[in-house]
């Protein structure tokens, strides 16, 4: 284990952005979010939480596929380049760094999404455990620990010094490149910051709630209920909850007309819309209390059915804090009974 002193850190950063581009939490008017990093970057490590999460770095919120041409009567297609450029994300929280390995289950299965897999091959995490969590996390309710977010390299940052542990090749050979910024520090320096972070955990309103109950079993059980109507009524179906979500992965892909070509591409997409899915007969969904049940069926039992247990929820809370109508997955996981109770 390293540490290097937060007075130095833009030194750290700077060095980083040398070796590959650099990309982190940065202040922007009211809102923190990741960007490249410069030299005159606000960078905010103080925010527990980016409005989004990181993972439009690896499946972007637009991205092109490819570009057709017309020549006469020959017409041919440019696929778009994949990434090539190496990538640093720094800063990640255990629950987003969860988040990208859901989206691994979904876009690194076969047949695999090339886009993503280059910049997921391309990328490397630095994780940032979290020493003070807030009201809205619960991602203990999905066994994951706060305090080691599971990175290429993890990182805690306390009042004095950013503690740097790399976890993986990747992690390792970046250290390296940077070892004349770090300096050797004894593994249980963190124990003490590690157990006030697990405490706090301990004493937030959601750490009882539970998905007992949840899983594949509950596809045919929960899918039924009467709950969903009285549950999706104050939905807007305004898709917030869905662009906020670290794992939410729906997409449309369309065709744009540039002038000189046809550009094909596509874009994130909310299972909350009416017209998601939507095809020449209509949609298969047609209330909203229907779209509202699949969003949340989705997430904690089709998706855990068929991938291992695994959960495509991760307890950062953003839909806690961000939904307009008080609608979030902790309210839906309650009203089905997931709550221990001492």
């Amino acid at each position: 284990m390293f540490k290097i002193a937060r007075e130095a850190l833009p030194a750290l950063f700077a060095k980083m952005a040398e070796i590959a581009d650099l990309f982190l939490p940065v202040k922007n008017n009211i809102n923190t979010e990741y960007a490249r990093f410069t030299p005159e970057s606000a960078v905010d490590l103080e925010t527990l939480k980016t409005a989004k999460s990181p993972k439009d770095l690896f499946f972007p919120q637009s991205e092109t596929l490819y570009t057709c041409h017309r020549d006469g009567k020959k017409l041919s297609v440019v696929p778009e380049k994949l990434a090539e450029a190496p990538f640093i994300v720094f800063g990640m929280r255990a629950c987003d760094i969860q988040g990208v390995a859901v989206l691994d289950r979904v876009f690194l299965s076969e047949p695999q999404d090339s886009f993503y897999a280059a910049r997921r091959q391309n990328g490397l995490l630095i994780g940032m455990a979290c020493t003070e969590p807030e009201e809205s996390c619960f991602c203990g309710t999905f066994g994951i620990d706060h305090t080691a977010p599971g990175g290429d390299v993890d990182t805690m940052l306390t009042k004095t010094h950013l503690y740097w542990m790399p976890c993986t090749e990747k992690g390792q050979v970046l250290t390296e490149k940077l070892a004349d910024l770090l300096q050797e520090a004894k593994e249980d320096e963190l124990d003490k910051e590690k157990e006030k972070a697990k405490a706090l955990m301990e004493a937030m309103p959601y750490k009882d709630v539970s998905v007992e109950g949840w899983g594949a079993a509950a596809a045919d059980k929960n899918f039924d209920s009467p709950l969903w109507e009285s549950l999706a009524k104050p939905c807007l179906a305004c898709g917030t909850c869905t662009f906020v979500c670290p794992t939410c992965q729906c997409y449309d892909i369309k065709d744009y007309e540039t002038g000189h070509g046809v550009k094909r591409y596509r874009c994130w997409d909310s299972c909350m819309y009416s017209d998601f899915t939507m095809m020449a007969h209509g949609n298969n969904r047609t209330t909203q209390m229907q779209r509202f049940r699949q969003r949340f069926m989705h997430k904690l039992a089709y998706f855990p059915a068929n991938n291992d247990g695994m959960f495509s929820c991760v307890g950062c809370g953003r839909c806690v804090e961000k939904c307009p109508s008080a609608l979030n997955i902790v309210k839906v996981i309650k009203a089905f009974g997931g709550e221990q109770h001492a």
